[in-house]
């Protein structure tokens, strides 16, 4: 019997006598001991791989089921279809797919066959070549990790969990450094309030209160590194007139080292700006060019991946970082958001409030085409040769980019014309022939009637006044009646 044994180094036809052993047990036995000149089995022949591509690539074939090109070839040459020996395949599927396209006859006795596997896989070092045998252990490493990032579908070329941890790294420092900065400010403008308004910037602030400490320090030190000069000579004279409180040497120190804080990580963040960058524009080309790095960054990371990113239509990617509202709109049936993530980009925030939505809408499928070249174009590429694989590019994106800002200046250009321009069409003074010349059909002949609007208010004034005469008329004759009375006259 033959038997067909897979290694990390190649192909290897064992011929084994089955006479010594016909039981799982027996042939386990004869591997227990075997003699010092005579193994229990022979190699017969041996096919190495010529790198660890093909192995990964003959490996993920077995896995599957199917018969690679290679070892059908090297069946073909070993065993022949008329000859009546079995060979033995550890893979029933394997095994199957040999026995229909060879037309070999094959066993799969998952109990014998596996013991001499077994066996075999024991002996494989010994019967091999010294080459060889000194290699099988380095290309058995070497096809674990790369079987290992097939199987997880990992890339080492694109590391998107990177850039999912460094964006999410990257929100997390914002958060304390805004924190850190709030409770520096209020901590050290007891001491020094004026330079709260005077100074917005945060690692300036911290950078002032490292070098100058105290106030007073702000006439003896040298601020120009830190500061302009008129705003250096302004906070001199704040520092004078300021109504702050003193401080101890205690508290200056936990000041001092809270500014350390603030500054050692605003320039961490701006490390881990730059890192994010770079990763984007080598895993994310056409997208980084057309959103941005951040919003790119944030797009992975709520896909997951970048090819989860790549499957989403270009209406789900319009809508990311929106989901809360629009279940909250569909159930109360309210309108539907019109962006989600996309918000935040520089050419839906350059937008009107009337074109927002259509602007994102483009955008979202542009991103889409985008993240599609950027996930699967570089696929081909990556199964090239590593001095045949040429930079990223992000022509897609630099052009999707200008195609959206092409279509928001004329969205703009409409949204500005009045209602009533936009039903006619405007001829310019070129392209009519005419001279143009005087119209009397817009003259009007002024009418002498006057308006109905003034007859009717003169109306209403005229009867105003005249039931104003007749209630005094009526006042008068009622005060006359009353004064001739023979009652008011007794008293």
């Amino acid at each position: 019997m033959y038997l067909l044994f897979e290694s990390p180094a190649g192909y290897a036809l064992f011929q084994c006598d089955e006479s010594k052993a016909t039981t799982p047990d027996a042939i386990n036995a004869l591997f227990s001991q075997p003699s010092a000149n005579k193994h229990p089995i022979s190699l017969k022949a041996f096919s190495k791989f010529e790198s660890t591509a093909d192995a990964l690539s003959e490996a993920s074939q077995l896995m599957e089921g199917s018969l690679p090109e290679s070892l059908k070839k090297f069946l073909k040459k070993e065993v022949k279809k008329s000859s009546s020996v079995t060979l033995g395949v550890a893979d029933t599927k394997l095994g199957k797919a040999i026995a229909k396209k060879l037309e070999i006859s094959v066993s799969t006795d998952s109990a014998v066959v596996g013991e001499w596997t077994r066996g075999a896989r024991s002996l494989l070092p010994k019967l091999l070549s010294d080459e060889s045998s000194s290699a099988l252990g380095t290309m058995a490493l070497g096809l674990a990790h790369s079987l290992s990032r097939f199987k997880l579908k990992f890339s080492s070329d694109r590391l998107d969990s990177m850039v999912v941890q460094a964006i999410a790294l990257l929100d997390d420092l914002d958060k304390e450094l805004n924190t850190y900065t709030m409770r520096m400010r209020e901590w050290y403008g007891w001491h020094f309030p004026e330079l709260t308004t005077v100074l917005t910037d945060s690692l300036a602030y911290a950078k002032m209160i490292k070098v100058m400490g105290r106030r007073n320090g702000a006439a003896t030190v040298d601020l120009s590194a830190i500061l302009p000069e008129d705003l250096e000579a302004r906070i001199r004279v704040l520092a004078d007139l300021s109504m702050g409180t003193e401080l101890t040497d205690d508290d200056l120190a936990h000041i001092q080292s809270l500014a350390d804080q603030v500054i050692s990580l605003s320039e961490y963040r701006t490390e881990l700006a730059q890192y994010l960058r770079v990763r984007m524009e080598a895993i994310a080309p056409n997208l980084t060019a057309l959103l941005g790095e951040l919003v790119g960054a944030r797009l992975i990371a709520h896909s997951g991946t970048l090819i989860s990113l790549a499957k989403q239509p270009a209406s789900t990617i319009q809508l990311l970082g929106a989901e809360k509202a629009l279940f909250r709109a569909l159930k109360s049936r309210s309108p539907t958001p019109k962006y989600g993530l996309l918000f935040h980009t520089s050419l839906v925030g350059q937008a009107g409030a009337r074109i927002k939505g259509k602007i994102a809408r483009v955008l979202a499928a542009k991103a889409a085409l985008s993240v599609r070249i950027d996930a699967l174009a570089r696929d081909d590429m990556s199964a090239q040769e590593p001095a045949m694989q040429e930079p990223a590019d992000s022509t897609f994106g630099t052009s999707s980019r200008l195609f959206v800002e092409k279509r928001l200046r004329t969205l703009e250009r409409s949204t500005t014309l009045p209602s009533s321009a936009k039903k006619y069409t405007f001829i310019s003074p070129e392209e009519s022939n005419s001279t143009s010349s005087y119209s009397t059909k817009a003259d009007v002949v002024v009418s002498s009637k006057r308006k109905l609007v003034e007859e009717i208010e003169e109306t209403k004034e005229k009867k105003e006044e005249n039931e104003k005469k007749e209630k005094k008329e009526k006042k008068e004759k009622k005060a006359k009646k009353n004064r001739g009375s023979p009652d008011t006259a007794s008293k």
